[in-house]
This record gives C-alpha cells, sequence and structure tokens, in this order.
C-alpha cells in the first residue's frame, strides 16, 4: 500500500515527454515515458498504472488506436486516459477520443497547474481503490474463514470503511471543479464498490 502509483506517458516526441516529465514531477510518483503505442501496450502487460497520458497522433497505432486496445483488455480498461493533442487539432478529434474511452481530453500547450490537478484526482481514486481491494480481501478472508474472535477485525473494517467513505465524498466535491462527469463517474464506482463491502461485512456481523 506503501508503493508509488505509476503514470504512463505515451508521446512520439522525445521533447514532449521531458516536458510532462517536469510537469509532473512534483506529484512524487513513478512516470514510465514510452514513445509508441505498441510501447504502451507491452507496458500495461507487466506493470499496473493509476492514469494513462496519451498522445493522439502518433505514427504507425495512433492514440486512438491504442486506447481502443487498453479498453479491451479486462487488465486495463478501467485505467482513466487523458488524451493529448496539439491545441489546433481536428475538432472531431475531441469526440473521437471520448468515444474511444478517455475520460478527459486536454490541448498543447498545458497548463503545468491543471494537469497535476487532474492527474492527482485519478491517482487518489486510485489510492483509494487499492485500499478498498485490501478491505475485501480482508473482509473475504474473515467470511470464509471462522467467525471466533472476528469482532475486533469486524470493528476496524468498519472503520477503515468509514474513512474511505469520506475521502470518496470529499472526491466527489472535487469531480465538479476538476474533470466533472469523468470523475464523477469513477467515484460513483468507487461509492458502488464500498456499498458491497458493507454487505458484506453486514453479513458478516449476521453470521455471529
Amino acid at each position: 500500500m506503501t508503493d508509488k502509483a505509476k503514470i504512463l506517458l505515451v508521446d512520439d516526441r522525445e521533447e514532449n515527454l521531458v516536458a510532462l516529465e517536469a510537469i509532473l514531477g512534483s506529484v512524487d510518483h513513478a512516470l514510465v515515458s514510452v514513445r509508441s503505442g505498441e510501447a504502451a501496450l507491452k507496458a500495461l502487460l507487466t506493470d499496473e498504472f493509476a492514469v494513462i497520458l496519451l498522445d493522439v497522433v502518433m505514427p504507425g497505432m495512433d492514440g486512438f488506436e491504442t486506447a481502443t486496445h487498453i479498453k479491451r483488455r479486462a487488465k486495463t480498461r478501467d485505467i482513466p486516459i487523458i488524451f493529448l493533442t496539439a491545441v489546433n487539432a481536428d475538432p472531431d478529434y475531441a469526440f473521437r477520443g471520448y468515444a474511444a474511452g478517455a475520460v478527459d481530453y486536454i490541448a498543447k500547450p498545458f497548463d503545468p497547474w491543471v494537469l497535476r490537478a487532474k492527474v492527482a484526482v485519478f491517482i487518489e481514486l486510485y489510492a483509494k481503490n487499492r485500499q478498498l481491494h485490501a478491505q475485501a480481501e480482508l473482509l473475504r478472508a474473515q467470511l470464509d474463514g471462522p467467525l471466533g474472535g472476528a469482532d475486533s477485525v469486524m470493528a476496524e473494517l468498519s472503520g477503515r470503511l468509514a474513512a474511505v467513505e469520506d475521502q470518496a465524498a470529499v472526491l466527489a466535491g472535487q469531480a465538479s471543479l476538476a474533470l466533472d462527469s469523468a470523475v464523477a463517474d469513477v467515484v460513483a464506482r468507487l461509492q458502488e464498490r464500498i456499498g458491497r463491502l458493507r454487505d458484506a461485512l453486514d453479513a458478516l456481523r449476521a453470521r455471529r
């Protein structure tokens, strides 16, 4: 749980990757830079990422095709994708980006503060989802194992879930400020997962 989140940067131009690394260097998370869609898909086979910043116009496999492959894989389909493109790009690019599964679409050159803020929201959502996964594993172990002496575990789980619920509520408020419906949808899934864990915890208590 203390591991740094990884951010995948995909752009065929080295200078653009250097600029992204400079902007995001202050977020204190691991930045993985690749220069093609093919390299991005290869990186996704071995690493877990909190968010992907994906250039649209690249030789060979462009950003749209890369995103389509990402969204087809069960392991990667839920990773948020932010498309990056030149400010004078074809207006249809934005529509194609959202159709390909992007959560946001921003133009170069970037406002550093805005880009960092958007990335930070998804990193926080990623961290909360990892916390919930850990709580789910602990709860599953209790449901599958003996119930004796589980009171303290249930109390701890309840407290942790309450804390994550509070954090999810804060993120829901941030959604309207940062990424509107894009983050709101992710937060909704997070809150749905919290609800399922609450139900499982209630079931465990009922077996006592």
